[in-house]
C-alpha cells in the first residue's frame, strides 16, 4: 500500500480488524458521478455504491448506501428509517456534518454515527466498493463486514435510475 496515504476511515476499519483493499481511481472535477468511478475502476456499477446523507422528519440524519447505477427510493428510505418524509440533505450541509466532501463521502467515520442502511443488493457481492473518505480513494470491502461495523440495516431503499 506504498505511496497511498491511510485514510480515517481506513485507520478505523484497520483498528477494527476489517480487511479491505485501498483501490486509487483518477478523479473528474467535473464528473463525481459513481459511473466515472466504476469506469475507472474497470469495475461493474452493481458493486460500486454511494453513499448519501438523508434527513427525515422523525428520524433526523441518516445515510443510504445504494449501487451507483441506483438512486433512493425516498419512501422506501422514509418507511425504513421510520419517517414520513424524507429527503436529501443540501450540499453545504455535508461537510459540516459528515466531515466528507461530495465525492468522497464514507459511510465509515462520519463526525457522527447515523443510522445507515445498505441497499439490499450489497449482500449479493463477495466485495463491494465504497468511497474511502477522500476522492480518488475506494475501499474494495466484504458487504457484510461493513454492514456489521456500522451496524446497517439491509433493505429494499433504491430504485433504478430515471434518465
Amino acid at each position: 500500500m506504498s505511496g497511498i496515504a491511510k485514510t480515517n476511515a481506513a485507520r478505523l476499519l484497520d483498528k477494527a480488524r476489517i480487511a479491505y483493499e485501498l483501490i486509487p481511481y483518477r478523479v473528474d472535477e467535473n464528473n463525481l458521478a459513481a459511473d466515472h468511478v466504476a469506469e475507472e475502476l474497470g469495475e461493474d456499477i452493481n458493486r460500486v455504491f454511494k453513499t448519501l446523507v438523508l434527513h427525515g422528519d422523525k428520524c433526523g440524519y441518516f445515510v443510504c448506501v445504494i449501487p451507483g447505477n441506483m438512486e433512493v427510493d425516498l419512501k422506501a428510505a422514509a418507511k425504513t428509517a421510520g419517517a414520513k418524509k424524507v429527503e436529501m440533505i443540501p450540499m453545504k450541509e455535508l461537510l459540516p456534518l459528515t466531515g466528507y466532501i461530495r465525492g468522497g463521502c464514507s459511510p465509515i467515520g462520519m463526525k457522527k454515527a447515523f443510522p445507515t442502511y445498505f441497499h439490499s443488493t450489497a449482500l449479493d457481492y463477495d466485495f463491494i466498493y465504497v468511497s474511502a473518505g477522500v476522492r480518488g480513494l475506494q475501499f474494495k470491502v466484504s458487504p457484510g463486514d461493513l454492514i456489521g461495523y456500522v451496524k446497517a440495516t439491509v433493505a429494499d431503499i433504491a430504485t433504478p435510475m430515471t434518465e
